[in-house]
């Protein structure tokens, strides 16, 4: 447990750097944004794909 704490806060530290030296975490291309007249609507499509890429990755790694 104490493993799987330390891991999941360095991940948060670097991610949080990563967004401090301007990667644009969330608003990645290919993402679907609309905004009309009194509507806008947002759907992450690119960042959905890339983070279920990153969490299959790292819990196929704590599963072994």
């Amino acid at each position: 447990m104490g493993k799987v704490l330390v891991f999941l806060g360095l991940g948060i530290a670097g991610l949080g750097l990563l967004i401090m030296l301007g990667l644009p975490i969330g608003r990645l291309p290919g993402d679907i944004y609309v905004k009309r007249d009194g509507f806008s609507f947002y759907f992450p499509l690119t960042t959905s794909i890339v983070l279920s890429i990153v969490l299959t990755l790292l819990f196929s790694f704590f599963r072994r």
